[in-house]
């Protein structure tokens, strides 16, 4: 299960690349971009992310620490969701090394993904860039996004009205079935990734395989050595349900229910493009942590490579602008994103309901 789907793209290195804000010289969008510029908000800070990393590995190695203390007492399974909360941090992490916030080096941030995603997640880096570049240059659009491509969810009418069978049971039924359908959303990751392995080739292919390998081998061992095989059994159940659900709740706010350019329409210039497909999620530092700072999800489609601690401080200047140009520039709350997400999924699968 996955809410988006893979296809063959360029190298991923390209595909970061071509994440960077365009310079449009049209209009909207280069006022804003210059007065970001202005502020150093685009200025990497290896800092912040030297003291995250290293914070988050501790934890990780915290984990199993406890996991080799008390891993013959059932109380173990309190340390799954911890590892999974740590996990999404992990996933938050290759993100960010994927559109460059890290490093200004290519090879540097492609290293971090690959510990990041293919090692510690078994989450190739390679698939995910490719998919979520797609998703960067045309969000929301049916035919350019992975995102909102028909899989297990749909999300236009359009859509839906060709499912039938159980595809068709599920479309009527995808607001209650996609916070479920999220728990096992790790599992189709690592899924995922094997079978973009098809695709590469070369060095990229034995790299990414081998350190995709490397993680499965890692956390069978881990979980065999370290407690009873029901214990294990249970542990890695309940840990990967819940990496995949906290995955799906920092992912489902995002463009669920926005606008979806009209794709014989007209054409939407860069800033138009992000702002009116995003949705931010108010909060305090708390939300920016839980969410990965993914709740400022317009000033991320905007800049992506900016870091993640500059995403609240560019707020201010992006609702400015929109205000100014009358773009509207939606923010609501955590439990509401969730409302009209799920709200847009009910409303797409209500004609197959009606014919029931």
């Amino acid at each position: 299960m996955s809410l988006a789907r893979e296809s063959a793209l360029p190298h991923p290195e390209k595909a970061t690349a071509r994440q960077s804000p365009p310079d449009d010289t049209s209009s909207e969008f280069t006022p804003l971009l210059r007065a970001v510029k202005g502020q150093e908000l685009l200025d990497r800070r290896p800092g912040w992310y030297v003291r995250t990393i290293v914070t988050n590995a501790l934890g990780l190695a915290a984990v199993v620490t406890g996991m080799v203390l008390i891993g013959d007492s059932w109380w173990v399974l309190a340390l799954a969701p911890v590892l999974a909360v740590l996990c999404a941090r992990t996933a938050f992490i290759g993100h960010d090394a994927g559109h460059a916030q890290i490093s200004g080096n290519r090879v540097t941030n492609r290293r971090i993904g690959l510990i990041h995603g293919n090692l510690l997640l078994g989450m190739s880096y390679a698939w995910w860039n490719d998919k979520h570049s797609r998703h960067h240059a045309n969000p929301n659009h049916i035919d350019k996004d992975p995102d909102v491509a028909a899989d297990v969810l749909v999300f236009t009418s359009k859509q839906a009205a060709t499912r039938t069978g159980f595809r068709g049971w599920l479309t009527r039924h995808q607001a209650w079935l996609f916070f479920p359908l999220t728990l096992l959303e790790g599992l189709a990751l690592k899924l995922y990734g094997f079978q973009d392995l098809r695709r590469q080739s070369g060095r990229e292919r034995l790299v990414e395989g081998a350190l995709l390998v490397a993680h499965v081998a890692g956390y069978v061992a881990l979980l065999l050595t370290t407690m009873p095989l029901t214990h294990a059994l249970v542990f890695a159940a309940l840990h990967q349900a819940l990496f995949g659900l906290h995955l799906g709740m920092a992912f489902a706010p995002n463009h669920k229910g926005m606008d979806m350019p009209d794709p014989d329409g007209e054409k939407w210039g860069h800033l138009r493009r992000q702002v009116l497909t995003s949705r931010n999620i108010r909060g305090s530092f708390l939300t920016d942590w839980f969410l990965g700072g993914l709740n400022y999800q317009v000033e991320h489609h905007l800049f992506p490579s900016m870091p993640r601690p500059h995403l609240r401080l560019a707020q201010p200047m992006v609702k400015a602008h929109c205000r100014d140009l009358g773009i509207p520039y939606t923010e609501t709350g955590l439990i509401d994103s969730y409302r009209q997400a799920l709200r847009h999924m009910h409303e797409v699968g209500e004609p197959l309901r009606a014919d029931i």
